[in-house]
């Protein structure tokens, strides 16, 4: 049986608590991620517009370790599937080609607005928010989730975090149902 394949939009790679989570969870082979150089090039740019106190030294060698991390994440040769798609930002297209390309099975972004449903579905491509995809991931391998969470509190040194820390920061990130449930089940 083939992975579920994600192609992760720039804006939930830009926090970096939730693109930590997103990524260790893919680690667990709970999902295959999926991204494009423009995908990559818009996160750096948009870490960057957020958090310009970050050396872009450091912005550039977060992107890197992504792609050392999931050599097989990054996608080519979209260009001529995305002058080919309508959505209503244009800007979006390049995200949904690498759906198509990659055989992806769903985008996850917080635009849902900006990819048009009955466009998505004739490429078989689901459109998801991540609270809801982090609350499937939890429905589906509860344990691997809530283990992948305390790893990854467990892996701050500079600061340290607690579990609670990671949840809240999680929160703030947009994915405060996927929190909730979290601290329910603890």
């Amino acid at each position: 049986m083939a992975i579920y394949a994600a192609v992760l939009d720039a804006c939930v790679m830009v926090p970096v608590s939730l693109c930590d989570t997103l990524l260790r969870l893919a680690e667990e082979r709970m999902f295959r991620p999926v991204w494009s150089e423009r995908i990559l090039g818009e996160t750096s740019a948009a870490i960057k517009a957020v958090h310009p106190d970050i050396p872009e030294g450091l912005i550039d060698q977060r992107i890197q370790f992504m792609g050392e991390g999931f050599p097989g994440a990054c996608v080519g040769g979209i260009e001529s599937i995305e002058v080919a798609l309508e959505l209503p930002d244009a800007d979006d297209r390049h995200v949904l080609a690498a759906a198509i390309r990659s055989r992806a099975d769903a985008i996850v972004t917080a635009n849902i607005k900006d990819f048009r449903a009955e466009i998505t579905a004739n490429f078989d491509v689901e459109v998801i928010h991540p609270d809801d995809f982090l609350m499937s991931q939890l429905d589906m391998r509860s344990r691997t989730v809530l283990d992948t969470l305390l790893a990854q509190a467990n892996a701050a040194k500079n600061p340290r975090l607690s579990l609670d820390d990671v949840l809240n920061s999680l929160a703030r990130a947009g994915v405060p149902r996927f929190v909730d449930e979290v601290r329910r089940r603890l």
